[in-house]
């Protein structure tokens, strides 16, 4: 679905971003390595880090030289099991290169076509403003809307109980979460919680498959038993993993799209009338939010073979981080590329990967983020933040903040 990647997550943090102000605007940062060191390698994690737009765009567009299975090379250790067996979702076409991901992206390829999603238009209408309307004067965007609604979206095209949500989202939080790796017994406590995540779900997405192989339902679950790729169907590890990394991926992005939008659009109060009055500035405007403020900031690949990138010469079975974040802020590739500009076109961002593994969400996530943002501004003239200190999501990877309390008001209020 997305670009989430949850292996090395131990390691792919640099020390530079890791005080709360620094992740919460990792920008300055970006900008500085862009200039002195646009492809360096960091001795302290062991990993290559890449920054310009053209050279991020590289890594994710040749397959052959940086691959997305880690088992390439050494990766992924820290999310094993107690016997070394990856987690399930190692097995899906997050971590497949080609011909394998296209085989296994061809099995939910139809579900999420622009065509396919606009028909769930109707329903995750019907989801949002049910949230919208419950929505106090004040409240939190990301726990009232931002998380519930894209996971009751998956959860009702995968054909899961939405009651359920809570126990998804501490799921997902998990296996995003960067660990505190600065003592043993830290790293340890992090490693548990994983494997712990990863039997929970796998439990209870086996017994779904169960429950779905002798009862048939007309769900996302239900078709990926049944597909068969070159005649062939999943194994129940390939089953299990779908099923997680639909779920996950299916909420992470969009959730942080919304909030992160929000953040954009509540710097420039004016905007909200803008958008109300033509629809298409808010489509324009939730593609400025994604490039400005990406909800994935960093991808991780590994060098199958021996490579030059930016004048810098890579060995094989390297780790390599490709900075989104970064790449979307280059001032080689966009104008006033450290501003928020509401109309810009065209706006060529990573956000969504690119190649291969361009995101097969993108079309439900932009389509729920707009009609949130939507619902948003027809239940209240007006928008405006809660004064409080912003915490960032402790992710390596995933960029959005854990709450964003907002005050809304009603026209005449």
């Amino acid at each position: 679905m997305s670009a989430a990647d949850p292996s090395r997550p131990a390691v792919s943090f640099p020390d530079a971003l890791s005080s709360r102000e620094r992740w919460l605007e990792p920008f300055g940062w970006y900008r500085e390595m862009r200039a002195d060191s646009p492809v360096r390698y960091d001795t302290d994690r062991e990993l290559w880090d890449v920054f310009r737009y053209d050279d991020v765009k590289h890594v994710l567009d040749t397959d052959a030289v940086f691959s997305a299975d880690p088992s390439t090379a050494e990766f992924g250790d820290e999310v094993a099991d107690g016997e070394g067996e990856p987690p399930p979702v190692f097995d899906t076409m997050l971590f497949a290169d080609p011909p394998e991901h296209d085989r296994l992206r061809g099995v939910v390829s139809d579900f999420f076509t622009p065509r396919a999603i606009s028909n769930q238009a109707d329903r995750i209408r019907e989801l949002t403003e049910g949230y919208v309307d419950d929505l106090d004067a004040e409240f939190d965007l990301v726990s009232e809307l931002a998380y519930p609604m894209p996971v009751d979206v998956i959860a009702e095209l995968l054909g899961v109980p939405t009651d359920d949500r809570a126990q998804f989202k501490r799921w997902s939080d998990t296996v995003i979460e960067r660990p505190d790796a600065t003592t043993e017994a830290a790293m340890e406590a992090f490693q548990q919680r994983q494997q712990e995540t990863q039997r929970e779900m796998s439990e209870y997405f086996s017994q779904l498959i169960d429950a779905r192989r002798a009862e048939p339902r007309d769900d996302l679950i239900t078709a990926i038993i049944e597909a068969e790729v070159d005649g062939q169907r999943l194994t129940e590890r390939e089953l299990i993993g779908f099923c997680t990394l639909l779920l996950v991926a299916g909420n992470i992005t969009t959730t942080n799209l919304i909030t992160n939008a929000m953040r954009c659009f509540t710097s420039q109060p004016e905007l909200l009338d803008e958008f109300r009055a033509d629809e298409t500035k808010l489509s324009t405007a939730i593609e400025e939010a994604l490039r400005y403020r990406s909800p994935v900031q960093a991808v991780f690949r590994v060098t199958a073979e021996s490579t030059t990138l930016g004048g810098r010469e890579i060995p094989a079975g390297e780790g390599v981080v490709a900075w989104l974040g970064s790449a979307n802020r280059d001032e080689r590739a966009f104008d006033r590329a450290d501003e928020f500009v509401v109309d810009r076109q065209p706006n060529q961002h990573l956000s969504f990967g690119y190649g291969t593994h361009y995101c097969l969400g993108a079309p439900l996530a932009r389509l729920e983020a707009k009609l949130a943002l939507r619902s948003l501004l027809d239940r209240f003239e007006t928008v405006e933040p809660v004064d409080t200190d912003l915490q960032p999501i402790r992710s390596s990877f995933i960029y959005g903040v854990e709450e964003y309390p907002l005050r809304g008001h009603q026209p005449g209020e």
